[in-house]
């Protein structure tokens, strides 16, 4: 009784005693299970699943902007620009995979398997890096921007969607801020790659 009293008011504790250990497989079932159910918008499911694949999906299609974009108007070679792509959507795959995993074991916050949360951001960074980088196998410089132009304010207001589906954020607010973050990489990538 007199520990229970004590646990009671230590919050870390309780979070602790709350958390079991789930293996990787169980959190995948878990995860399939919620998908055919159709719950998608459980608070578990939001942390394991969507809050690491929306950060993913927003680091891979913004982060990689300047340095494909940037290639593209230094270079006018979309080969290039491809292979820029490719290595940038690799490379921020691969990086936010292990940030994501390595931030915590899951067990202090109720996040669930780093391993399936850093497999699920790591996808969803390369996922969003690549799909504006396919674009620049069109051997044509100016059809080629033209694609990916395309593609990234797809990208952005798919991004805006999810963010205002599953975290209630206001549509407008959130096309905003999603585009606004696009905009800037963006004229950095114009200021780099025309200088």
């Amino acid at each position: 009784m007199v520990q229970e009293k004590q646990n009671a008011e230590r919050p870390e504790v309780q979070i602790e005693q709350q958390s079991e250990k789930v293996t990787v497989r169980q959190e995948i079932d878990a995860i399939f299970s919620a998908l055919r159910n159709n719950d998608d918008t459980s608070h578990d499911f939001l942390l394991r699943v969507v809050q690491p694949g929306l950060a993913g999906l927003m680091d891979g299609s913004v982060s990689t902007l300047a340095p494909i974009f940037a290639t593209a108007f230094a270079t006018h070679n979309p080969f290039t620009a491809f292979l820029v792509g490719m290595a940038s959507a690799t490379g921020a795959g691969i990086s936010m995979a292990f940030s994501e995993g390595l931030s915590d074991d899951g067990t202090l916050t109720g996040r669930g398997s780093p391993v399936v949360r850093g497999s699920i951001t790591g996808i969803m960074t390369f996922f969003g890096g690549a799909l504006h980088t396919l674009p620049f196998l069109v051997s044509d410089i100016h059809l080629a921007l033209t694609l990916a132009y395309v593609v990234v304010a797809v990208e952005l207001v798919l991004i805006a969607a999810i963010r205002h589906r599953y975290f209630r954020t206001q549509w407008l607010k959130s096309i905003i801020q999603v585009v606004g973050s696009g905009v800037l990489v963006f004229i950095a990538a114009m200021i780099f790659g025309n200088a």
